[in-house]
């Protein structure tokens, strides 16, 4: 299916967006997209190296005195006609979306691209309430107030499960508070991250506000987040990659927000309505083909309802349709990968030694044979400290494990080193409560599982990371705070020079 977006004659080999133009990389090294539903080659493009970095990082800092002396009106004004120009190309995007990630079109054009002008709107509102707060005399006769400031050039990398969304997380919160950015999306799913920046020029905003860099995280990933006209790094991806990502960091003390793995729970109290509870684990758990840090990963069902959550839940599964994105009539679309479906499916051979496989457990053949896809897997009885526990997959796949009180319910939830989401299934005030006071989580739903909006903050605790997207919170976080104090008599005072020199 094509909707007449060519995705060749709107990129050609150019897959770098710098100062307002569309370049192709520098590095020598060419990369293929892949549309992994059908393995065939979507783009082929050269990749950016240190020069290209460079190059976006001077047109980002040569913007920030205009953006960042725009009026927050202004700013605001530039970022409604951004989310417009979004609205406008919402069906371009939905499909470059769905052809370079193999998500289904209905979730791009349902989910990814609805969020993304929603997300656009809000820190479009945001960008007017870069305030500081009004203080009084603290200090006899001064009076002193808190400014809020853009900080600088931001340097952000971006994963390649939600290209576009990851895209806008990144992006609006910090050019709203009067930043430059330059972004590095996945090499795997750069396009609609160039879109999105050709979106924004065209909305008006100034050349070289957003910059994107297409290239590998060990040269242009590295050399961004290490760069010193860079003051700040925002980071998506796995915690062992943000580990490394910490300490490039660290060595030019920048600021840092990383948004790492996660595993998370689902927990199934005994009282929670078992159909509702089965329906949100299948969809919590299979949401872009598993391919999502808040995906349901451990099911902890008390035991009343073990039994019959495993059989349903398995049954639910098996009616789950893999196919053809563009087809209205499939759920289930890909792996970003090969390599990605092989690493998921090493996961559950490996269990089969400790654990059992009820459903799925294996790639489809016939017409599907080419693509990346894997069936929807649900695997029972593992031990707490197992790998398919433990270890982000990353994949359609959904372990399931009894306990018996409340207090092991929560804290099997508690136990492993991710804290990103949760979610608690009852119908008793008492334990939703208590499941989202001591759930070690960024995010608990309760009797739910996925949903996020943009006025809510999304972040993780533990090894999950630390930082917000989203929300007034993250807004915030791409600021700075200064003291500003002024002596309000007439004649600047004396008194505290004396007090320290003495009388001169």
């Amino acid at each position: 299916m094509s909707n007449g977006f060519q995705v060749q004659d709107r990129f050609g080999e150019g897959a770098q967006y710098i100062g307002g133009k569309l370049l192709p990389g520098t590095s020598g090294r060419h990369h293929d997209i892949v549309n992994p539903a059908t393995g065939e080659t979507v783009l082929r493009y050269e990749l950016a190296g240190t020069e290209d970095v460079d190059a976006a990082v001077a047109a980002a800092r040569a913007a920030f005195p205009g953006w960042s002396g725009a009026t927050p009106g202004e700013r605001s004004d530039a970022m409604h006609r951004f989310a417009a120009v979004l609205a406008e190309q919402a069906d371009d995007f939905a499909y470059a979306e769905s052809l370079q990630c193999g998500k289904p079109l209905k979730l791009s054009t349902e989910f990814d691209v609805p969020g993304t002008v929603d997300n656009a709107a809000f820190f479009a509102g945001a960008a007017r309430h870069l305030e500081g707060k009004a203080a009084a005399e603290y200090d006899g006769d001064h009076t002193s107030y808190v400014r809020r400031e853009a900080i600088g050039v931001v340097g952000s990398v971006a994963p390649w499960n939600y290209p576009l969304q990851m895209a806008a997380w990144k992006v609006l919160p910090a050019v709203a508070a009067g930043n430059t950015i330059v972004l590095k999306p996945a090499e795997l799913t750069p396009l609609t991250s160039l879109m999105f920046a050709q979106a924004a020029t065209e909305a008006g905003i100034p050349d070289g506000v957003i910059n994107i860099v297409t290239g590998a995280g060990k040269d242009a990933g590295e050399h961004l987040v290490g760069h010193p006209d860079v003051v700040m790094t925002s980071f998506t991806g796995s915690t062992a990659v943000g580990k490394r990502v910490a300490e490039i960091a660290t060595a030019t003390v920048k600021r840092l927000h990383l948004e790492l793995g996660g595993k998370a729970p689902f927990v199934v109290f005994d009282d929670a309505d078992l159909e509702a509870a089965v329906h949100g684990a299948v969809a919590g758990s299979l949401i872009n083909t598993g391919q999502d840090c808040t995906a349901a990963t451990r099911a902890y069902v008390q035991r009343p309802l073990y039994d019959a959550f495993v059989h349903d839940v398995a049954a639910l599964m098996e009616t789950v349709r893999l196919g053809d994105p563009f087809d209205a009539a499939t759920d289930l679309g890909p792996l970003i990968s090969h390599a990605q479906r092989d690493r998921v499916a090493a996961f559950v051979e490996r269990a089969r030694g400790y654990a059992r496989v009820v459903t799925g457990g294996e790639a489809p053949g016939g017409e599907l044979a080419d693509g990346a896809y894997y069936r929807p897997t649900l695997i029972a009885d593992a031990a707490q400290d197992s790998e398919v526990v433990q270890s982000e997959i990353f994949g359609p796949v959904l372990v399931v494990l009894p306990f018996d009180t409340d207090d092991e319910g929560i804290a099997l939830a508690n136990d492993t080193p991710y804290g990103l989401a949760a979610s608690a299934w009852t119908r008793d005030l008492y334990r939703a409560n208590r499941a989202t006071r001591e759930i070690q989580a960024g995010c608990v739903w309760v009797n739910d599982h996925i949903p996020i909006l943009s006025e809510m903050p999304h972040g993780g605790y533990k090894a999950s990371g630390f930082g917000k997207d989203m929300s007034a919170y993250s807004f915030e976080e791409y600021t700075q705070v200064k003291h500003v104090m002024y002596d309000n008599t007439a004649v600047a005072r004396k008194d505290w020079h004396r007090t320290i020199f003495g009388d001169r």
